[in-house]
């Protein structure tokens, strides 16, 4: 199941995605259902919105949102999670923190809530004083059930779904920061979705990759599988002193392609376009302002 956040003349609520991926109102099939999608995950209707898709009509003239257009707060993100882009990052120069190319244990900042924009809103890389904005697909985690000193072994049981988020980042203020939350946490600089797919759906372990165009050029291409740290490491690792919740979003890192990649870097401009596509989630894409 692909679940969303849309909004129309009646107000923004939760839907599915058919296969010709149409929104589907769940609400008008079911009016118990949640209306947001937090409140989805934390009441456990997965299976009340499941048996709703069959009947819920389609909507026309829908805008999809970011599938949790406002997070409690902030997504849990990971840096220099693939190997060929922590050579790459490595050796581009703007990387402060760390000596090491391949790092000893997961990289986690974060990106607060206030950076989260929905597919096709417009990256605003005027915010970005320092003419630098980069790009960074990423395949994300979405927890359902909430808990604390996870597992590895239990850590699938904890997730709720699966969506994309797209880590755009100021190379030059990550690198003058040291610290990446002023980099990277800029207003609208975490677009996300368009869809949730469920646990169920993906598959345990998931069997999702990722690919990244920016106007039309393929940049990025990567399976899930070539994580350094996989996603269960991941979730044992943020929860070994941090309580996960419900609607908890984490990003599992970015693969080899990004603009700091390149000699000289290519960095996003106005105008731009970048598209990201994992098959079974669907594509973010968003143009640059």
């Amino acid at each position: 199941m692909r679940l969303v956040t849309f909004r129309d003349d009646k107000g923004t609520r939760v839907g599915a995605l058919d296969e010709a991926g149409r929104v589907l109102d769940l609400v008008a099939a079911d009016p118990a259902l949640p209306r947001d999608m937090l409140g989805l995950i934390g009441s456990g209707a997965l299976g009340a919105a499941q048996a709703a898709e069959a009947a819920a009509p389609v909507v026309e003239g829908a805008t999809i949102l970011a599938p949790i257009p406002r997070p409690t707060k902030n997504i849990f993100c990971v840096g220099k999670n693939y190997h060929e882009h922590a050579k790459e990052f490595a050796s581009s120069g703007f990387d402060a923190t760390a000596k090491e190319v391949v790092p000893e244990a997961p990289v986690v900042f974060s990106k607060p809530p206030t950076s989260v924009i929905g597919p096709h809103d417009e990256i605003p890389s005027f915010l970005d004083t320092s003419n630098s904005t980069d790009y960074e697909g990423e395949i994300a985690v979405v927890i359902g059930k909430g808990g604390r000193g996870i597992s590895e072994a239990d850590a699938y049981a904890h997730i709720f779904g699966y969506t994309i988020v797209n880590d755009v980042t100021a190379r030059t203020l990550q690198h003058k920061h040291r610290q990446w939350i002023l980099g990277k946490g800029i207003d609208g600089f975490c677009p996300m979705g368009p869809a949730i797919v469920t646990a169920d759906a993906a598959g345990t372990p998931p069997n999702l990759a990722i690919s990244t165009w920016v106007n039309g050029e393929l940049r990025q291409r990567a399976s899930i599988d070539d994580l350094i740290f996989g996603i269960p490491t991941l979730i044992a690792a943020i929860s070994a002193a941090i309580t996960l919740e419900p609607g908890d979003i984490i990003a599992t890192g970015t693969p080899a392609g990004v603009g700091i990649g390149f000699t000289p870097p290519r960095f996003l401009k106005p105008g731009d376009k970048v598209r990201i596509e994992v098959p079974g989630i669907g594509v973010l894409e968003n143009k640059v302002a």
